[in-house]
């Protein structure tokens, strides 16, 4: 009966480990291309030290059709150090980049791949949304293996991190968000993380990193945003931009 009792102990215990893994969504792990891309989130910054900037959405039919805006540019805000460049898609000349904890918004070309919010899934939202609860965390802790995701502490399953940004917490302006994909493919340990579209504070309060707007605005995103058409955000300083528009392939301004 002892014996009984401990193997169901054993198999209870590894069925919690199991089936208790996080669920929530992660990017890919192979990075769709920017060429295979039909939708692009551009935003822009006077230089690489502003934290204003402008925003806009352009679409296309296929990948050899022309690039073409949808609606009108909007006001967004950026990291409180500016832009710097993510090793994610620098040239090959660039020797300094985004680390952690610096206070910039990666500059490149980014997958967005998950929506989150704290409220439940907007109807007209396809892209996938993950809720967040009292134990979503991201971890920028860069000596854990969950380095730049997004986990629930009690069922991600190995607790290995100090520090971590406890999302439902930070209130109105995680109510929505949009998951950038900087340092993903695979995370690299220092190279910044936790990095979304969200809600901004107010006009003037830049981020810590992330790139933020008017609620309406990241509503707007959200229900545009078809994972079918593999959507990208495109961040760069505007005269960096324009002289990558041809070579990149970008929308033009």
């Amino acid at each position: 009966m002892t014996k009984f009792l401990l193997i169901s102990a054993l198999f209870f215990t590894t069925a919690l480990f199991v089936y208790g893994q996080a669920k929530t969504p992660s990017p890919p792990p192979i990075k769709i291309p920017f060429a295979e891309s039909l939708q692009a989130v551009v935003v822009t910054t006077a230089d690489w030290t502003a934290t204003q900037g402008k925003a806009r959405l352009f679409e296309r039919k296929d990948q050899r059709s022309k690039w073409t805006a949808v609606g009108e540019a909007f006001p967004v805000v950026v990291g409180r150090s500016g832009l710097a460049w993510s090793r994610d898609t620098a040239p090959e000349k660039v020797t300094e980049f985004k680390a952690e904890g610096d206070g910039k918004a990666p500059a490149g070309l980014f997958p967005l791949t998950f929506a989150f919010g704290s409220g439940v899934k907007p109807e007209a939202v396809t892209i996938p949304y993950s809720r967040l609860e009292q134990n979503t965390e991201c971890v920028d802790d860069i000596a854990s293996s969950h380095y730049n995701k997004i986990v629930d502490r009690i069922k991600v399953g190995n607790f290995d991190w100090k520090s971590s940004e406890k999302m439902l917490a930070v209130g109105a302006e995680y109510e929505l968000g949009v998951f950038v994909a900087h340092n993903s493919y695979s995370a690299r340990k220092g190279d910044g993380s936790c990095i979304f579209l969200h809600i901004w504070k107010d006009p003037n309060s830049p981020t810590s990193g992330c790139t933020a707007m008017e609620r309406t605005k990241l509503e707007r995103i959200l229900t545009w945003v078809d994972p079918k058409s593999s959507p990208y955000l495109i961040q760069l300083p505007e005269r960096e931009y324009k002289s990558l528009t041809k070579a990149w392939g970008l929308p033009k301004l």
